[in-house]
């Protein structure tokens, strides 16, 4: 009762005597507290959006710019060539003021126009080099003196400590490549794929579309490209994502796992502790702008960081015809579910976050909670987890008011989504191998009502303390919350720790108000409709066959002494697996980051190319092995390109995407990209980048490390493959695909991939040449792969 009574500011009551007013010094305190903790969230937000917004400069040189006019002006110079006496002519105050005020509020204005156009100066020198991009193309160890001159310059207008979103107005536009360019790579790339005759055909249609409607098309598209910070972002986001119809649970959510070989604690309810707490610090160095911007690793190369901006207290809004993302500016408490039931978490005590000791005392309350769930509330999650139709009009018809929209609002306004899985999971057991495969598909799927998919992300939190997320697509790709992972992994085991027992560390207000459990008055019409979405998301979770590959016969070590790029070498050992496979090539998507440019998401690698269909046909007829390793160069080299002409904005399918877009808003067919965007990708495939090695001691502790994270099959007859270059002698392997479909097996294409691994580095040991000559692009390209 003494936590429902401090919760109320005041009291008062009637008596013949008059009003008798009773204040509760505590809760005004609270309310007090957390109006301080508001306004000083506001004030940083300001000061940070002007230290960005004149970056690369700094907001003291205004101040150094006044008093060199000042002094100038004092000297009797001139330095506005007559300007500053024009100012001092047309000043409304002019009369009033004395001579040696004039001079001050004329050296002010003077010198605030020159700071302005200084800054806007250095601005746009920074972005055209930042524009620049043959650095990339150069080979390693090669690089020309116009590229050092430019990364020196670079270096020395980014000497001031940048903030998080510092670059943003620095970054280049994307560019939008020609339609003859981006048709040649197209054909190009569909060679080894098609037929002679249905090549041909093919090439007749490219014809066609190039000398007809593309060039129209084309002109709409650079008239958006002038006018948008980024032609393709936008709609990549509505039309491949929130237009989508189908799940996104399995189709578009993604998930990350913990740590392979450890677990830092048993207890459940402190790991939710100490998880919460490294989530949250991280969302506060996100408000304050204090993560450094990413950089293509080892180089000065600033990255769009405007996927930052959405990773909290966001949600996705399901709409009959297109879903919305919704975002709030702040949220003080998590959603938390537990036995089908949902909990608010408040993470905030007299303006000040809980401890992880105070997390974990919370999260404890929530697990001995007897309470059963409200009729109709257990598996409510599955609205989230069936086609979005059926689950836009549920929450229009049963959520739009009263207890139910309430408790729909704590859900979708919270930081980010927790659940307490009752399940064990893990690398354990007497079968490791398959509970690692069972774990994964824990994290891509759950029970299909236990996670809310439409949050930004999700975590789970499971019995014996192992964890894990499973995140949202259409916000941000897997590059960003990979970052945000392995903060949170490194903070939890590194930094907060755990005591002699595995609880948290900390202090503990005993006096926190207990965490609200959530009502719901769920209709049986709205119950019916959650069997129905959970028998879809049940169908789709049962399709899916996974299989979770540590791969530690060797690493990129082994693999960078033949100087060969890493990526390149797992992208030749999957074609070579899926040859092995199938029987044949397929259309291979690989994800590449455009973030070079402002807003960048996203282009597709086409790995399958004539070159590596060269070598694997080479490989397997049994050729000589020095043909086949030159072979083998020839095709990484062409990886590496491929890959560079896609980080520049020189990519093929989002342009053709954005064509096809224009295409529908003009009411004109092509035949051209209505083919181009049919083709199905039968190996979809992604690497998860590490790119915080330092927040890890793999020499001390080898077995921190992170299995990386997967997603669900693009194609219903193709397979998934998500991979992670663990330091320097591991690989990890994601592998999916349907049980519905009888050519596709995920333990057999991971036996293959094993296979094709170890067969390429034995091809290369036998080498007894000096491969010192083959090109290599710089490391730093291959560590930037995002989904």
């Amino acid at each position: 009762m003494a936590e429902a009574h401090q919760a109320v500011a005041f009291q008062f009551t009637i008596t013949p005597e008059g009003i008798d007013l009773q204040l509760s010094h505590e809760a005004l305190r609270q309310v007090y507290l957390s109006g301080l903790r508001s306004w000083r969230k506001r004030f940083i937000r300001i000061r940070n959006s002007v230290i960005s917004g004149v970056y690369p400069a700094s907001p003291y040189s205004w101040l150094f710019v006044v008093v060199a006019i000042l002094a100038t002006m004092y000297t009797r110079s001139d330095p506005s060539m007559g300007l500053i006496s024009k100012i001092q002519e047309h000043l409304p105050v002019s009369e009033s003021l004395s001579v040696q005020s004039q001079m001050v509020v004329v050296a002010v204005l003077f010198g605030t126009l020159i700071w302005f156009s200084f800054i806007l100066a250095m601005r746009l020198f920074l972005k055209l080099l930042l524009s620049y991009q043959r650095w990339i193309f150069e080979l390693h160890g090669k690089i020309s003196i116009t590229t050092k001159i430019w990364a020196v310059l670079i270096k020395l207008l980014s000497g001031r400590e940048p903030l998080l979103y510092s670059y943003q107005s620095s970054l280049p536009n994307l560019p939008v490549p020609a339609v003859r360019d981006t048709i040649k790579r197209y054909l190009e790339s569909v060679r080894p794929l098609m037929s002679t005759t249905d090549f041909q055909r093919m090439t007749a249609l490219a014809t066609q579309f190039e000398n007809n409607l593309g060039t129209r098309l084309q002109w709409y598209l650079k008239l958006k490209a002038l006018w948008a910070s980024n032609y393709v972002s936008d709609w990549w986001e509505e039309y491949v994502y929130l237009r989508g119809r189908s799940p996104i649970m399995v189709n578009s959510n993604y998930y990350g796992m913990d740590f392979l070989y450890v677990t830092p604690t048993s207890i459940q309810a402190a790991r939710a502790g100490n998880t919460i707490k490294a989530l949250l610090l991280y969302r506060r160095k996100i408000n304050l702008e204090e993560l450094k911007p990413s950089h293509i690793p080892g180089t000065v190369i600033p990255l769009c960081a405007a996927q930052f901006e959405r990773m909290f207290n966001t949600t996705r809004i399901p709409g009959e015809e297109a879903d919305t993302l919704q975002h709030w500016k702040d949220s003080d408490y998590v959603a938390v579910y537990h036995r089908g039931r949902y909990f608010k978490l408040g993470v905030y005590r007299a303006g000040r976050l809980l401890s992880p000791r105070e997390l974990e005392f919370q999260i404890t309350r929530i697990l001995d909670d007897p309470s059963p769930p409200c009729p109709g509330e257990e598996k409510l999650g599955a609205l989230t987890a069936g086609d979005r139709e059926p689950w836009a009009r549920a929450r229009k018809e049963f959520f739009g008011s009263g207890v139910n929209k309430r408790s729909l609002d704590c859900i979708e306004k919270a930081a980010f989504f927790v659940t307490l899985d009752d399940d064990e999971q893990g690398m354990m057991g007497d079968d490791p191998a398959r509970n690692l495969d069972i774990y994964a598909k824990s994290l891509l799927h759950g029970k299909c009502y236990d996670r809310w998919f439409d949050k930004s992300f999700s975590v789970v939190v499971f019995k014996n303390g192992k964890s894990g997320l499973n995140a949202e697509h259409s916000w941000a790709d897997a590059p960003t919350v990979s970052h945000l992972w392995e903060y949170v992994l490194a903070s939890d085991a590194f930094q907060l720790g755990y005591d002699g027992e595995g609880h948290c560390k900390g202090e503990l207000d005993p006096t926190l108000p207990r965490p609200q459990k959530l009502s719901w008055d769920i209709p049986p019409e709205c119950q019916e409709q959650v069997t129905q979405s959970l028998m879809v998301a049940q169908t789709l979770a049962d399709d899916v066959d996974f299989h979770v590959i540590p791969f530690r016969d060797f690493g990129k070590g082994r693999v960078k002494k033949h100087k060969i790029s890493p990526d390149a070498f797992i992208q030749l050992a999957l074609q070579l697996a899926y040859y092995r496979d199938r029987g044949m090539f397929c259309l291979t998507y690989e994800a590449s980051m455009t973030r070079l440019f402002r807003e960048g998401r996203t282009e597709t690698v086409r790995s399958c190319s004539n070159e590596s269909c060269a070598f694997v046909k080479a490989l397997e007829e049994g050729e000589d092995m020095d043909v086949c390793r030159r072979l083998f160069r020839l095709a990484a080299e062409k990886h590496q390109n491929l890959y560079r002409l896609a980080m520049t904005g020189s990519g093929i399918d989002r342009h053709l995407f954005c064509l096809y877009v224009v295409s529908k808003y003009l009411g004109v067919e092509s035949p051209f990209l209505k083919e181009v965007l049919s083709e199905p990708w039968r190996l979809s495939t992604s690497q998860t980048p590490v790119q915080q090695i330092e927040l890890f001691d793999l020499v001390n502790h080898p077995e921190y490390i992170s299995c990386g994270g997967g997603f669900g099959p693009v194609a219903d007859d193709g397979y998934g493959v998500s991979y992670i270059i663990v330091a320097e002698d591991m690989f990890n392997f994601h592998i999916s695909c349907k049980h519905s479909c009888a050519q596709t097996d995920a333990h057999r294409f991971g036996a293959h991939i094993r296979q094709a691994l170890q067969d390429l580095l034995k091809m290369l040991n036998t080498d007894k040449k000096d491969p010192a000559g083959a090109s290599q692009t710089p490391a730093q390209t291959d560590k930037q792969k995002t989904r």
